[in-house]
């Protein structure tokens, strides 16, 4: 297979991205710091291409990641210095010490082979690694791409794919506009309002110690469901929201009924959901510029009237309640807020919030989201599904990310193997947004 001529597909640039020396965010050091001091715990993310077509051997799939790594300065990157750490070009960087195979024996052995990926430690001193994953079918294999969370955000994770899969299509995120801001005063009052606001709800519940519903095995599991874009789209659009507006709806849907059916009880369920903050003209591939905002999901909402039948309606007072609660983020002020938060707030700070909005005390789920390409390849095979990856907290219920890769809107559930039907989740998913759309229809 032709993935290691580089003729295969166009370049971006005649010349690869420069690797200077550059400073790392202090949401970087939020992370570093988590990791050293939790050195059992998984601070990674990160993201599954299933492709069809006969799979490359490793050699070739090392010869093209190496080629596009130049488009991805970061990735050849480390982070030194004492005081003032900065991300500066690897000297001793390998492309072998990252780019790995994992071979099902098998149709029966795909699981095992892709949970391997999923479970498999990074080399010593890497950040990340990408895992090919074949065996199970002579037309079809899958990239696992993961990531320590010290090295990216989702959003640079996004440019990731699209610089090594991807057709250059430039990102979908949502970024603050470019006409004239408010002042500097007003500027400033929106950002501590904002830290204030939230700060004050992750103290909230300093007293809440949430019941374990599981004993961790420390092994994760992936699990996926689809639907059409468009329907998402569709649906937050009549309603006035947005397509994550559906997803988070339907999301607390589904728990609800998971809830019942596993046993689990759901008190409460508060989403932590990360939120690009980088300027319309900074560069997505280094780092992290993402604040972390909770979110409670309306999972409590009556889902049969008090004879009890069911309530039709309760899909869409689901989705009506968590709009009223994203309103103000989906709004420019919050937006720019946001950023000067994330551009100007001090380490100490940036890493005492992270440790609190990431407790299970303040959130027991983490919610993702990000638009990834209209279409990819790999030489001659194609990008068929995708599924985010993204960060399981020790004491969450589990991570779940939405990806929007071509006509579809794909969910990934990523939990640890004994959270009690946890498989069960796509499908639960699946069924609330069908739910949505039958009571979203004109009559």
């Amino acid at each position: 297979m032709p993935v290691s001529d580089q003729s295969a597909r166009p370049t971006r640039s005649d010349q690869p991205v420069p690797s200077p020396r550059h400073p790392t965010h202090s949401v970087d050091r939020a992370f570093l710091n988590l990791e050293r001091r939790r050195p059992d715990v998984r601070w990674d993310a990160g993201g599954v291409a299933y492709l069809s077509g006969p799979p490359p051997t490793l050699a070739d799939l090392r010869a093209y990641v190496g080629f596009r790594l130049g488009e991805l300065p970061l990735l050849t990157s480390r982070v030194e210095g004492g005081r003032r750490l900065r991300w500066q070009p690897d000297a001793d960087f390998a492309v072998d010490r990252h780019v790995h195979e994992v071979v099902a024996e098998g149709p029966a052995a795909w699981d095992s082979a892709l949970y391997t990926a999923l479970n498999a430690p990074f080399a010593p001193g890497a950040y990340w690694g990408v895992w090919l994953v074949h065996g199970h079918a002579p037309d079809a294999y899958a990239v696992c791409y993961r990531f320590h969370h010290a090295c990216q955000d989702g959003s640079a994770a996004a440019m990731t794919f699209r610089a090594m899969l991807g057709e250059g299509e430039a990102s979908a995120r949502p970024v603050p506009g470019q006409r004239r801001r408010a002042g500097v005063p007003r500027r400033v009052g929106a950002a501590v309002g904002l830290a204030t606001k939230f700060v004050v709800g992750s103290l909230a519940v300093r007293g809440h110690r949430p019941d374990a519903v599981f004993v961790p095995s420390g092994e994760r599991r992936l699990w996926r469901g689809r639907v059409p874009a468009d329907t998402l789209r569709r649906i937050g659009t009549a309603r006035g929201g947005s397509a994550h507006d559906v997803h988070l709806a339907a999301l607390a849907g589904a728990l609800s009924v998971w809830s019942a059916r596993s046993g689990v009880p759901l008190p409460r369920v508060t989403a932590v959901l990360p939120v690009d903050a980088r300027r319309p003209d900074e560069e997505q591939t280094w780092g992290n510029r993402c604040f972390a905002l909770p979110l409670e999901l309306p999972v409590r909402t009556a889902s049969h009237h008090p004879d009890g039948s069911h309530d039709g309606d309760a899909s869409l007072r689901r989705l009506d309640e968590v709009m009223t609660r994203t309103r103000k983020l989906r709004g420019e002020a919050w937006r720019q807020a946001i950023q000067d938060l994330v551009r100007f707030m001090p380490g100490r700070p940036t890493e005492w919030y992270l440790r609190r909005v990431l407790s299970p005390r303040v959130t027991n789920v983490m919610a993702t989201s990000m638009p990834l390409a209209d279409k990819g390849s790999l030489g001659e095979t194609q990008v068929t599904g995708t599924a985010l990856l993204p960060l399981l907290v020790p004491g969450h219920l589990f991570g779940v990310g939405l990806s929007f890769f071509g006509d579809w809107a794909e969910v990934s559930f990523v939990a640890d193997r004994a959270l009690p039907l946890g498989e069960l989740l796509p499908e639960l998913w699946e069924q609330a947004v069908g739910e949505l759309e039958e009571s979203s229809a004109p009559v």
